[in-house]
């Protein structure tokens, strides 16, 4: 018989090789699945996860990527500051949906302007949109000491609510003959977000994404607030000794999640999706929380994550497409990295031994 016996100190080596072993028990996993569906797994594997890099259709591919990975990156960054201090943003989805509605209805009130002022406005407005809809239960948190997870989860469906209200309402365009939508923007050039260079995908989303990446590793290694966050995760007594304010680290940390969040959304709506639409949101909020876990809540780490969680839906589409396999097996193979991260990470905290028989 085994058990788990607790280390005196985490695993630095599990630590490392926990996402490794993760993303190759999730192919294991995944192909079995993948057999039982009546697919062969080896292919469908190859066309997850090597097509989109070097198959027939690479060139235009690979620059998906970015497309893909730039709003997962910016929202798990700044989820990561959360978890890190022990606070459970869930509800990254409905300030990504805030965050575009308020950014799309800034630039749909200027319309026609060609002033190249609107889109920093807008970007503003986006962050302005994600903070604020963080700050509800951050608020009722620190007031109310209410459960953030429910709070910022249950969030979410009042903002796709008020997302369908937007496209079938007041952000309808006047011009679609009463269909749902708002004006795309890819015909409104003062507030679209076009490639920077063409044919890589990358636009102000992927650039905001890796400027992100690099303020969140600076804070956390040389900034006091980092300490704190830090500190709070590890050790919450010993923080509050050190004179940590818990209250604001959660307004703080919820913040910035909601405007890292409510960023990527103004970046999508403006960019890749084009509009305001009943079908806008696209669980980039609940798949970031994947990919800050597989990145270990390191901003460096979340970046390779985001990319490989990228290439997870580029290469399902491209299953669904060609070997017909349907979308519900490719969401199911993106949860079983997770599953089976915080099933591996059981390795760093605990080591496996041999049960000892008891002498009576």
């Amino acid at each position: 018989m085994l058990k788990l016996e607790k280390r005196p100190s985490p695993s630095v080596f599990w630590g490392r090789a926990t996402p490794v072993l993760a993303v190759a028990l999730t192919m294991v996993a995944g192909s079995l699945m993948f057999a039982a569906l009546g697919k062969n797994p080896f292919e469908a594997i190859r066309t997850i996860f090597w097509d989109p890099l070097f198959g027939e259709f690479a060139w235009y591919l690979r620059g998906q990527l970015l497309v893909k990975a730039g709003p997962l990156i910016l929202i798990a960054v700044g989820l990561s500051l959360g978890f890190r201090a022990g606070i459970w943003n869930i509800g990254a989805e409905g300030q990504y949906i805030m965050g575009a509605i308020c950014g799309a209805a800034v630039g749909l009130a200027a319309y026609p302007t060609e002033s190249r002022l609107i889109f920093p406005v807008m970007v503003l407005a986006g962050a302005f949109g994600g903070w604020v809809w963080a700050m509800i239960p951050a608020i009722l948190k620190t007031r109310f000491n209410t459960n953030e997870i429910l709070v910022s989860l249950m969030l979410v469906y009042v903002a796709e609510t008020v997302l369908a209200m937007a496209s079938t309402g007041f952000l309808r365009n006047p011009d679609g003959a009463g269909f749902p939508g708002s004006r795309n923007f890819s015909g409104y050039p003062a507030a679209a977000n076009p490639e920077l260079i063409a044919g890589t995908g990358l636009h102000w989303g992927g650039v905001a994404a890796l400027g992100a990446v690099v303020a969140a590793y600076v804070l956390l290694q040389r900034h006091i607030l980092g300490f704190q966050i830090k500190l709070a995760g590890q050790a919450p007594r010993a923080a509050r000794f050190a004179g940590v304010s818990p209250k604001r680290l959660v307004v703080m940390c919820l913040g910035i999640a909601g405007a890292l969040a409510g960023l990527a959304g103004m970046f999508e709506v403006t960019g890749p999706a084009g509009q305001i639409s009943i079908d806008f949101n696209s669980n980039y909020g609940f798949t970031a929380i994947i990919v800050a876990f597989l990145g270990r809540l390191n901003p460096v780490g979340i970046l390779f994550a985001g990319l490989l969680m990228a290439l997870t839906y580029i290469g399902g589409e491209m299953a669904s497409t060609n070997l017909g396999l349907p979308s519900a097996a490719i969401q199911a193979f993106q949860g079983m990295l997770l599953f089976f991260l915080l099933a591996c990470d059981l390795l760093t905290n605990f080591r496996i031994v041999p049960a000892r028989k008891e002498v009576r």
